[in-house]
């Protein structure tokens, strides 16, 4: 006789024998209990390689679902996109190869968007790194447009992530910075990504004369990285006509 399979997802429900900060340790779950001394069970690893990401990577709610749903293991945006700058594939895609173009033929500037954050979610900063050196070596001048994360990573660490930009040369610039609440907005909360889209486009929003002064300002009003008001530095007046704009983020 069959009998009905039921898949029950807990987000956020991991294993640990750490007792500090150890919810589902420390709560009193008996329906669970029952069903883990009374039926099969195994446990699952849900980061890294096991679950198509890099090694010590952590896992989110997006890859879990992916896997579970292709019952085997899926490679990530993330790892492919690692691969592809490896195998230096990732610029000779044809839309790469038709964005430098006509930007060359224009004259333009080249804009990078991109997560300040090695947190692997939505973006690593490893591909801002990597955009930047190569158009950089191709004699493109380029502005960068630097969302700070403070979500998927500490909320005040945006400053050993800016680190990697201090020492810039004169064809790279950094045109604004912004936190997440506003450029990465999924809830239809246009007024955020209003400001966001001004400062980026418009070189309209706050102004700052350094990434230092912009982070102190904010967090002395109690605003972390997440939630950093778009900033406009060093004198940036906007993304022009013959300009081009490629946001290096792999998820929403």
């Amino acid at each position: 006789m069959n009998k009905p399979v039921i898949l029950c997802i807990l987000d956020g429900w991991g294993l640990s024998k750490k007792n500090e900060g150890n919810a589902p340790l420390i709560a009193n779950t008996p329906t669970l209990d029952k069903l883990i001394s009374s039926c099969p069970n195994s446990k699952l690893i849900t980061h890294g390689p096991d679950v198509g990401l890099p090694e010590g990577q952590m896992g989110n709610s997006e890859v879990g679902h992916m896997n579970i749903g292709a019952g085997r293991i899926v490679s990530m945006d993330l790892v492919q996109i690692n691969l592809a700058i490896q195998n230096k594939t990732f610029f000779k895609k044809k839309y790469l190869k038709g964005f430098m173009e006509n930007i060359k033929k224009s004259n333009g500037v080249i804009h990078l968007v991109g997560l300040l954050s090695d947190g692997g979610v939505h973006g690593h900063i490893n591909h801002i790194l990597a955009s930047m050196e190569y158009f950089s070596k191709k004699k493109f001048h380029i502005i960068l447009h630097l969302i700070t994360d403070g979500r998927d990573v500490a909320p005040k660490s945006a400053l050993e992530y800016f680190k990697k930009f201090s020492n810039l040369p004169e064809n790279i610039t950094i045109g604004t910075v912004c936190g997440r609440y506003y450029a990465m907005d999924r809830d239809n909360r246009w007024e955020r990504t209003k400001l966001a889209h001004n400062a980026i486009i418009l070189g309209l929003g706050l102004k700052e004369t350094s990434i230092k002064e912009c982070l102190k300002a904010s967090y002395e009003k109690g605003e972390t990285d997440e939630f950093i008001k778009p900033t406009v530095l060093n004198n940036y007046k906007g993304v022009s006509e013959n300009d081009g704009l490629l946001i290096l983020n792999f998820r929403s």
